[in-house]
């Protein structure tokens, strides 16, 4: 039962008798075990190397030595602790051992890098496993063509209370839809980072930074009309209409089956990768207002009125260049007090640097509109 934490059957045997009578000497314990003496004293050796049995503090006076059991918790954890250890270092071998043999593979065989995968259902179920195994899904949500149509959304709520994050940016077209803004703020309110662009260059789905989905070009005839049913983690296994009902195939539909490439660790997923998140950081970002309503999305500005006077003029002095210690000094206030604003101000603007801030500014005509 013990094994696990470095005790053998015997070992275990021994201290569980002394667990139970509390006090005991090699002869006793050999009587009631049924064993020889020389293998009870080796068995009590090893335990007490372990921390788990201790000497009597006062022998009888020309008696034999007695044995005390000691606490199991306190003897027994680091054991455990350099046995997770050794678990951990063994299993982090077998995945680079692993990672080595899938590298090899790719290297002598270019179909292991990209994998193409015909057929709703087959790319509906990878799509799940990519989800469930991950912890960063992102999402480009391309308005047409619709190769994956979303008829559910199940996943994504249940993979978002799980701590899984996701990012994702749609293209206006498809916010359009009926049902599309709540849905996306149901999305939004159970944790998705979500933003919002005038186009998108394809559609896409991006699991960690080891795979990615991407709906090959369709030919004449094969492009499914519609829009996603949910927010990034709803890609359906059929067609849908942008309220995320299923409808019945059509005659379109039927034309071919969708068809995906399946992109493995390589350079190629690494240009994915600087994709998205270049399309990340020029989308807007979008929020749920307190009313319960998608917001910061109509025609990719974000109005003016939401900014005071005192905010406008802020952006205007960083939009200029002017240094915070001089900002500072045309506000009277502190220095660390426009630092504070500023990081509000890209915390608005979804915006992780100054740079950033000022391009996203230029965007939504915060400085022109109002």
């Amino acid at each position: 039962m013990l094994e696990a934490a470095g005790l053998d059957a015997e070992e275990e045997r021994v201290y569980r008798f002394l667990l139970g009578v509390r006090e005991a000497d090699t002869g006793v314990i050999a009587a009631q075990l049924g064993w020889d003496a020389a293998r009870v004293e080796s068995v009590l050796a090893a335990l007490h190397g372990k921390g788990l049995v201790g000497r009597a503090a006062e022998p009888p006076a020309g008696g034999p030595e007695r044995y005390v059991p000691m606490a199991p918790d306190a003897a027994l954890r680091p054991l455990l602790l350099r046995g997770h250890e050794a678990l951990e270092w063994a299993r982090r071998g077998v995945e680079q051992l692993a990672e080595e043999y899938r590298a090899g593979g790719r290297r002598h065989d270019a179909e292991q890098l990209v994998e193409v995968i015909t057929g709703a259902s087959v790319i509906r179920q990878r799509l799940r496993q990519m989800a469930y195994g991950a912890g960063e899904m992102r999402w480009l949500c391309k308005a047409r063509p619709v190769a994956l149509a979303a008829a559910e959304n199940d996943e994504e709520w249940e993979l978002l209370a799980r701590g899984v994050r996701y990012r994702t940016i749609y293209e206006r077209e498809l916010l359009e839809g009926p049902g599309m803004v709540d849905n996306v703020a149901r999305s939004i309110r159970a944790g998705e980072q979500a933003r919002a662009a005038g186009t998108l260059p394809v559609r896409l789905v991006i699991a960690d930074s080891s795979m990615a989905i991407c709906p090959l070009v369709y030919e004449s005839g094969d492009v499914l009309d519609g829009g996603d049913g949910g927010a990034g983690a709803g890609a359906g296994a059929g067609a849908g209409d942008g309220d995320g009902t299923e409808r019945a195939p059509g005659p379109a539909d039927r034309v071919g089956e969708p068809t995906a490439a399946v992109i493995h660790s390589s350079s190629l997923l690494d240009a994915l990768i600087a994709l998205f998140e270049s399309q990340w950081a020029a989308a807007t970002p979008l929020h749920v207002t307190d009313s319960g309503e998608l917001a910061d999305f109509e025609d990719g500005q974000n109005p003016a009125v939401h900014l005071a006077d005192d905010e406008r003029y802020l952006l205007s002095l960083i939009v200029a260049g002017v240094a915070d210690k001089a900002i500072a000094s045309q506000l009277w206030v502190s220095q660390r007090t426009v630092q504070r604003r500023i990081q509000a101000l890209m915390q608005r603007a979804g915006a992780l640097t100054r740079t950033q801030l000022v391009w996203q500014v230029a965007q939504r005509g915060w400085l022109t509109n109002g």
